[in-house]
């Protein structure tokens, strides 16, 4: 009988590996279910009149088992607004230097609508994402940036497990006092945004002051080796995302599966040029384009997001080899071919099982 891991956190959620995924692929999501995971939906890009239908295909599909959901919620964003108010107060300097990166790339408007061209982040947009999660029969609820107290109360007394990505004791501490259920300790090599300590560094620091709190490890994760080590420092598991990309279901553009399968954990870099905010992304013209000599500062969110989201947008509708990036962290370095869920999740689950076959043997050799 082969070995495997089965931690508390896995008999908590009612999941069979301590394997946790997270995806913006309905299918990915459901997929990792099937196998025995905990998947975790991202709809922080997601048009807010798709959520509900996307939310009721979910909770179709997934037939009873547990799934989570992620959303961003930053502060300091406006109460309310449209994009166009917000790309009416964009600096001239800025919008001339995209002009210019736009005739240099030759990019083409995009032609269908979504998120990054007709949407800007704002308290009533997250306050439409929260309540619609929160109707739904996800089990948990995620979230990677900002922390608010109303969405862990309201979200614990409907009976949903709160998740919280942390890149440091402090904002685990603060997570903590809150009441979160369960702490994601988040570490540089994360795809997305994220902090400045590394996974290896961060997840022993916030064991030590989570206490009876589950954590999990995230950041440059992408076999089952490094899950079993990150349990050796005392996490209950592993949370991982770029690795999905490389699925048939996740449906990535041939462009960037291309570039995601010809990348190593080096052609990864940390740019605010995305959002406004610090995100490792996997390297383009269009990224090394912002950090050129000339090139002006990224603008916060949601200024940022309004200045190019038009061009992020173009970029993944036509695939442009030059210039299409997505979110991505160090663990590209596990993505060598074109593949399924269920044969990742197969893989995940052999190689934690042989990664604890070698600790066994140098137990008993001690």
């Amino acid at each position: 009988m082969k070995p495997t891991l089965r931690t508390p956190v896995c008999d908590r959620l009612g999941i069979a590996h301590p394997i946790f995924g997270f995806s913006h692929s309905v299918d990915v999501v459901v997929e990792i279910a099937r196998a025995g995971g905990y998947p975790v939906l991202g709809l922080a890009r997601e048009m807010p009149h798709e959520i509900p239908h996307i939310l009721q295909e979910v909770d179709t599909r997934m037939q009873g088992r547990p799934y989570g959901v992620d959303l961003m919620l930053p502060a300091a964003v406006p109460r309310t607004g449209s994009i166009d108010d917000v790309r009416a107060a964009l600096p001239g300097g800025h919008v001339d230097f995209v002009q210019a990166l736009r005739e240099r790339f030759n990019v083409q408007p995009p032609q269908k609508p979504s998120f990054f061209t007709t949407q800007v982040r704002s308290e009533d947009l997250f306050e439409s994402q929260i309540e619609q999660v929160l109707a739904s029969n996800a089990t948990g609820v995620a979230t990677a940036i900002g922390l608010r107290a109303d969405l862990i109360e309201r979200a614990k007394a409907r009976g949903k497990t709160t998740f919280s990505l942390v890149g440091s004791v402090r904002h685990a501490q603060k997570a903590l006092a809150l009441g979160v259920d369960v702490l994601v300790a988040q570490g540089y090599d994360a795809g997305g945004h994220t902090g400045s300590v590394g996974t290896f560094s961060l997840v022993p620091q916030i064991v030590a002051v989570a206490g009876d709190t589950p954590v999990l490890a995230a950041g440059g994760i992408g076999n089952g080796a490094q899950i079993v080590g990150a349990i050796g420092m005392g996490a209950q598991g592993g949370w991982l995302g770029t690795l999905w990309m490389a699925a048939r279901e996740n449906h990535t553009p041939p462009a960037l599966l291309a570039r995601l399968i010809a990348a190593g954990s080096e052609d990864t870099v940390i740019s605010r040029a995305h959002s406004g905010k610090p995100c490792r992304v996997v390297r383009s013209d269009w990224i090394d384009a912002w950090a050129e000599p000339g090139a002006p500062e990224p603008l916060a969110m949601p200024m940022q997001q309004a200045l190019t989201g038009d061009v992020f947008a173009s970029i993944h509708e036509h695939d442009d080899p030059r210039l299409v990036y997505e979110a991505a962290g160090q663990s590209v370095f596990a993505i060598r071919e074109k593949t399924t869920v269920a044969v990742q999740m197969s893989t995940l689950v052999e190689e934690i099982g042989a990664a604890a076959i070698r600790l066994r043997g140098f137990a008993a050799a001690v």
